[in-house]
């Protein structure tokens, strides 16, 4: 059956003009209760549901209709503004007065030009429609990373069924934050649609620029009408693009000669061993052998920290050499603490200490226990080694367009706060311990002394030996202030690029002292004889009965505890003599 056409459009004339009079009422009403109903909806990222509703949510404030210049429409955590504008256009300032139900300030200021290009397409003045939508909750623009916003408000402006792009005038956003900004990282974004993998986009940075007015006021410069919004990210630290050129000359000059330094040490170590003839010897002899451990742990540290940049853009290799440079690192930190581990049963037990097969056991410790580690994150979570970008800052004024230097390391911060930081914290602190205990002995010896003043100089460059040998300037890694970041990366970079050379610094004053002493102890003893030789009033030569009964009266003179105590202040005095 096939129903007259003129009846049917004659009726839906007459119910269009019935709903012509209650448009205004009826169309915000429904808007606002749409509104209402966003606030509630839980959105699927993977889903398009949350284009659409946002989508219509801009269509139905397109067609609603208001006498006045503007109308503005809210609930909770959503309001809408909706201006009319012409091509006399002059600007326009939406300040914190329209927006009654925000949680913070916002100002929103549009140029001139915004409807030039608009205005230039038709030769009449039509009449133009700017939205602007404020959302107070972030869950409609939830990317993939579930990014930080900035108070979790977002600002939406559009011109309708006009795109506006390129702008000469920047559009300003200003946010504010009622506490302090200074600990974060602030970028102005906007929302890019589509650019999102399993949500329906993505907060992207270009044609923003990032200002920080304040420690509380953030002020975004933008060339083009979106949603726009401030990602948050927790400081870290990033480094201006003029300090990466002569960090990154530093780190080059200063691992390349520390790696020369160290081969030179270990082979100098070899070339200079005597066989051990007596107990202090083979205790020397031991020490030698954790020297030449600690100088193969720093070359293959800077070796992997110089090769690391190389393997960025090879998956596999740039995780392999991330955990070859995690392993370098820890063991190169176990072997520092090795060294203090040493220096303590040096000092504490000088006597009757015999550990079987010491140096095999502490080669088990300084080369198979970070080894271990490393394994076990590998098995655990492989994905957390590979490229590690380092944020850098094309300019002194948060500019937004950064660029990354990049590395192969490792990409988990709670692996890196675990396994790297807190393993050099637990060394460092063990270290610092063991300095300080030396140099408490250090003065007590020295205040038992007569010309003590005599070896202030020698004293100094003995806890300054020790000090680079049990690695304590690593201990600038905690200090990357926002206040001392600057020079902490420049004493950091120069101290531990530079760790294997001024290794073989203290080891050249060490075998320059030894031979001194050396070539003075056997001047004497060649002069004392000559003398002896040629007076003609020698001394009676003291029987071997007669040396044996002196040594037999002097040890019963004191008991054991006086001895071990003579022992160890006699063995001490050597070894701080040594050290000088």
């Amino acid at each position: 059956m096939v129903f007259p056409k003129w009846p049917f459009l004659f009726l839906c004339l007459l119910t269009g003009w019935g709903w012509t009079n209650e448009v205004p009422h009826r169309t915000t009403s429904e808007i606002v209760d749409y509104m209402k109903r966003l606030e509630t909806r839980h959105f699927s990222r993977r889903a398009q549901n949350s284009q659409r509703s946002i989508q219509l949510l801009e269509a139905m404030l397109n067609n609603v209709i208001f006498p006045s210049v503007n109308v503005t429409l809210q609930t909770n955590s959503i309001q809408s503004l909706v201006f009319k504008l012409t091509c006399d256009f002059s600007g326009l300032i939406i300040k914190d007065s329209y927006l009654q139900k925000a949680t913070t300030r916002h100002v929103m200021q549009f140029p001139a030009e915004l409807t030039q290009q608009a205005c230039a397409k038709r030769k009449a003045s039509p009449e133009l429609r700017l939205i602007c939508i404020y959302f107070d909750q972030k869950h409609y623009f939830q990317d993939d990373n579930n990014s930080l916003l900035l108070n979790n408000n977002i600002l939406g402006a559009s011109l309708v069924n006009h795109s506006v792009s390129n702008l000469k005038q920047n559009i300003n956003i200003s946010f504010w934050h009622n506490e302090s900004l200074a600990t974060y990282d602030l970028m102005c974004v906007f929302w890019k649609e589509g650019a999102g993998k399993a949500s329906w986009g993505a907060w992207s940075t270009e044609g923003c620029k990032t200002v920080q007015v304040t420690p509380y006021k953030v002020l975004c410069q933008c060339d083009h009408l979106t949603y726009f919004a401030v990602l948050m990210k927790l400081s870290s630290s990033k480094i201006s693009i003029e300090l990466l050129d002569p960090l990154t000359y530093i780190s080059i000059v200063g691992c390349s000669l520390s790696i020369v330094a160290s081969l030179l040490t270990i082979l100098l170590h070899f070339y200079s061993r005597g066989p051990p003839t007596s107990h202090f010897k083979k205790k020397r002899d031991s020490t030698t052998y954790i020297h030449i451990n600690l100088h193969v742990s720093v070359i293959l540290l800077n070796v992997t920290f110089l090769l690391s940049p190389s393997l960025v853009f090879q998956p596999i290799g740039c995780v392999a050499m991330a955990a070859l440079l995690h392993y370098s690192l820890l063991s190169c930190l176990t072997w520092m603490a090795i060294e203090g581990f040493n220096l303590y049963l040096l000092f504490v037990r000088v006597y009757n200490i015999y550990i079987r097969r010491y140096i095999l056991k502490l080669c088990a410790l300084g080369w198979g226990f970070p080894a271990i580690i490393v394994l076990f994150l590998l098995l655990l979570k492989r994905s957390a080694y590979g490229p590690y970008n380092i944020p850098i800052k094309t300019s002194l004024e948060n500019d937004t367009n950064s660029q990354n230097a990049s590395m192969c390391w490792i990409k988990s911060v709670t692996i890196h706060r675990v396994f790297v930081m807190g393993y050099a914290g637990v060394v460092s602190l063990f270290n610092l311990v063991i300095l300080i205990w030396a140099v408490k002995m250090l003065c007590g010896l020295r205040s038992r002394e007569k010309k003590w003043e005599s070896r202030t100089c020698q004293d100094f460059t003995t806890v300054l030996g020790l000090s680079m040998l049990l690695g304590i300037t690593w201990n600038l890694a905690f200090f990357s202030f926002q206040e001392f970041l600057v020079p902490q990366l420049f004493l950091f970079t120069i101290f531990n690029s530079l760790y294997g050379f001024f290794l073989f610094l203290w080891f050249c004053a060490q075998k320059r002292h030894s031979d001194l002493e050396a070539e003075t102890s056997s001047s004497s003893q060649i002069r004392t004889g000559l003398l002896s030789h040629n007076s003609p009033f020698r001394a009676a030569q003291p029987s071997s009965v007669t040396c044996l009964s002196s040594l037999h009266g002097i040890s019963h003179q004191k008991d054991e505890v006086e001895k071990n105590m003579g022992h160890k202040e006699v063995f001490t005095g050597n070894f701080f003599n040594d050290l000088s």
